[in-house]
């Protein structure tokens, strides 16, 4: 009798806690964010191109007020688990409610600055406070 050699995973309780003890902290925040971008119907980080017209949510790691050619400019790093990128609103020095850790859906035309993903002065929409 030969053995099979298995190809995926065991699914059981006992594997699935033993799976999650052993990941970072970091990689199931990372999961959790994923699994979120797919429930909410968005284009992973990872996946969006330059010029591509994109939805996509995350959390916001950094909030920053950083001058672009003399004019103010609200810069904030979305993650969404699969990759980062900069969101941009020119002329704008603080927005009500964007802050690190705070969750929110962003949608515009992504361009590409010195190799990042960047969203200039997107659509966006909070999310709620309790789904975080």
């Amino acid at each position: 009798m030969s053995a099979v050699p298995r190809t995926e995973k065991p699914t059981g309780r006992f594997r699935r806690m033993l799976d999650r003890l052993s990941t970072s902290q970091e990689e199931l925040h990372s999961a959790e964010l994923q699994q979120d971008t797919q429930s909410t119907g968005c284009t992973r980080i990872c996946d969006c191109d330059d010029r591509q017209i994109v939805k996509v949510t995350g959390t916001l790691r950094t909030v920053t007020l950083r001058p672009r050619a003399g004019v103010p400019a609200l810069e904030a790093e979305l993650f969404d688990g699969s990759a980062a990128l900069d969101v941009v609103w020119l002329g704008r020095r603080s927005i009500v409610g964007i802050e690190p850790g705070r969750k929110l859906i962003a949608s515009g035309r992504i361009s590409m600055s010195h190799g990042r993903r960047v969203l200039f002065n997107p659509k966006y929409e909070l999310r709620p406070l309790g789904q975080e």
